[in-house]
């Protein structure tokens, strides 16, 4: 379900600080306008994905859970549903390695560079090649109060690297 401010109501808290991989996953993406990696007209897009997505009759595997991929000029929304086969250009299916390390941030977009630098830190002190971030609003400032605080959900794509993995391996030997 989702909240009248558009926030999910209920999201995968488990993955807190867990690698998951998303691969194979059925999506409903939209493209979006971007300025500088800020998204224009973003609740706009928002409202207009939910619409396409109750118009195709599909169900959200967690409602309102909205992945945000930013860009220089366009980025992208993507909200998990359940299998579909359903014919439009919007639904796809996540390539079978999508493996996202997440990171639930305590705070507003302000604070998030942080939480960001020690998500990329990690992964490459494990040896894997970090890729594109999503994020995920989970409280909105009207309702950051009355649940907990703002919250944002970091989504870090990571790749295994052979090479990264080598120089770690260097490293700890000398």
């Amino acid at each position: 379900m989702i909240l009248d401010c558009g926030c999910p109501e209920h999201y995968p808290a488990q993955w807190d600080g867990q690698d998951v991989n998303l691969g194979g996953h059925c999506v409903h993406t939209l493209s979006i306008l971007m300025l500088l990696h800020m998204p224009l007209a973003y609740a706009s897009y928002l409202q207009r994905q939910a619409y396409a997505i109750a118009d195709l009759e599909l169900k959200e595997r967690w409602p309102g859970l909205v992945l945000t991929k930013t860009g220089m000029f366009r980025g992208e929304i993507l909200r998990l549903i359940e299998p579909s086969d359903s014919p439009s250009r919007l639904i796809k299916y996540l390539p079978v390695d999508f493996n996202v390390r997440c990171v639930i941030h305590q705070g507003s977009m302000a604070t998030l560079r942080n939480s960001a630098r020690l998500l990329q830190q990690s992964l490459f002190d494990e040896g894997k090649l970090p890729k594109e971030m999503y994020l995920c609003h989970l409280t909105c400032p009207r309702c950051a109060d009355d649940r907990g605080g703002e919250k944002i959900l970091l989504l870090r794509r990571w790749q295994a690297s052979a090479t990264l993995q080598r120089r770690l391996d260097r490293k700890k030997r000398s």
